[in-house]
């Protein structure tokens, strides 16, 4: 290149008029524009990359020195050490990395059940975030599924301890049936308000189940449950999926303890696109929705998935993967892009509709949803909404150092349902 601008130089120089200099200098800029967006596209091909296993590595010790997700509440010595048998990107040799450092912590808990029952529960709770760890993003392979398993069974234990107690509920569903977690506040006297959990692309049910603690002394109820395409789901995700969550809300419903004029729905990323949705076509059911960094329409057109979600660097790693596993018959990039605009809520025909009040929660400099599907879902409906939008936000509203999820959830999150749940 330098070599071709040199000569273009002396041609220049030696051009006596503009009829001559102007043909030259359109043939030089035109020549630096190619370049420019030759280097243009291989970066963007680069940043498009998925990271290295040592790329991955380092990123990952990082987030969970400085508490960001997915290593939110991970020991960074803990990941360290699993790290030290992790040598390739290998699903099931990752697994057996994390679950190695697990079942320490597991085994221990169970030795200290009787003896040192608060020390137990603390090593239950370590035991379940390593194993998540070790099936992260899905468990797609028989280690990843083993390590998903051992991290139910590690909650389950942690949730022995939880006062008031947790109750697993089976909901039949299409010959199937769906798993929750039902928490309702202790003493309550009659039927007591109850959020919906709705989990994310790569989070779960056990995860909400945890978080949303915080709402129970308010004397609101929750039900925790994975999103179609997730965790112990019984359908995958479709344009039709949304009746699993119907389905939810009809046994929240029936269940005494519930008022049922007073429910509402929160979902986060992916669950959050459903807690969007049944703001509309449950709106009568549901007292409001909250939902964070909300997938609506432009998340789901072809050029977002390949220029933006393809080597998503915001995400650990393999997040196309992750997102075709929990879609409905989809198994190539091809029939990804092909059927992730039947999710779009304006194809669907659904915005402008009547919605329930949302809050809307989101992150400027998201490159995981685009935050113009968040001005898209303010603009429509009937009624007022809400948004807590962080100028210097990435996925979810999340800030490092400044607005981590855990303090999101407790100043934006919990107020908004207890103020919508709450009022007469």
């Amino acid at each position: 290149m330098g070599q071709v601008m040199r000569i273009q130089v002396r041609k220049i120089k030696g051009m006596k008029n503009t009829k001559e200099f102007y043909p030259a200098t359109f043939l030089l800029v035109s020549f630096a524009i190619i370049s420019i967006n030759s280097i243009n596209a291989v970066a963007q091909k680069e940043e498009r990359r998925e990271r290295t296993i040592d790329e991955i590595r380092v990123e990952a010790i990082h987030r969970a020195e400085v508490g960001q997700y997915p290593l939110i509440g991970l020991d960074p010595a803990d990941v360290k050490e699993a790290f030290e048998s992790i040598q390739t990107s290998d699903k099931d040799e990752w697994a057996a990395g994390f679950m190695h450092v697990a079942d320490r912590y597991f085994n221990e808990a169970k030795s200290l059940e009787k003896s040192d029952p608060t020390k137990a529960n603390a090593d239950y709770i370590r035991a379940w975030r390593i194993y998540s760890f070790g099936r992260w993003p899905i468990p797609a392979s028989p280690g990843k599924q083993r390590s998903y398993e051992r991290a139910l069974e590690a909650f389950l234990a942690h949730a022995r301890f939880f006062d008031p107690p947790l109750e697993i509920v089976k909901i039949p569903f299409e010959g199937k049936e769906i798993t929750g977690y039902l928490r309702l506040p202790k003493n309550a006297k009659g039927p007591v308000p109850l959020v919906i959990a709705v989990n994310g692309l790569d989070s779960r049910k056990e995860d909400l189940t945890e978080s949303f603690s915080a709402i129970l002394p308010f004397g609101i109820g929750y039900l925790a449950v994975d999103g179609p395409g997730t965790g112990q789901h019984p359908i995958k995700a479709s344009p039709a999926a949304d009746r699993m969550l119907s389905r939810v809300l009809d046994y929240a419903q029936s269940r005494p303890e519930v008022d049922k004029n007073r429910i509402a729905m929160h979902g986060v990323s992916w669950g959050a696109y459903w807690a969007a949705k049944m703001a509309i076509v449950e709106r009568a059911r549901l007292r409001g929705c909250s939902a964070q960094s909300p997938p609506v329409d432009k998340f789901f057109q072809k050029d977002f998935l390949t220029n933006k979600l393809l080597g998503n660097r915001e995400y650990l790693f393999d997040q196309v993967p992750a997102l075709m596993s929990i879609l409905d018959n989809v198994h190539t990039l091809d029939e990804m892009a092909d059927f992730m605009p039947k999710m779009s809520l304006v194809q669907q025909g659904l915005l402008g509709k009547p919605m329930a009040p949302m809050l809307i929660i989101a992150g400027v400099l998201d490159t995981q949803v685009p935050i113009e599907d968040e001005y898209l879902l303010l603009n429509e409906g009937d009624v007022p909404k809400e948004a807590w939008i962080n100028p210097r936000g990435g996925h979810l509203g999340r800030q490092v150092g400044v607005w981590p999820d855990p303090l999101i959830f407790k100043q934006v999150i919990i107020p908004w349902l207890v103020k919508t749940l709450q009022a007469q």
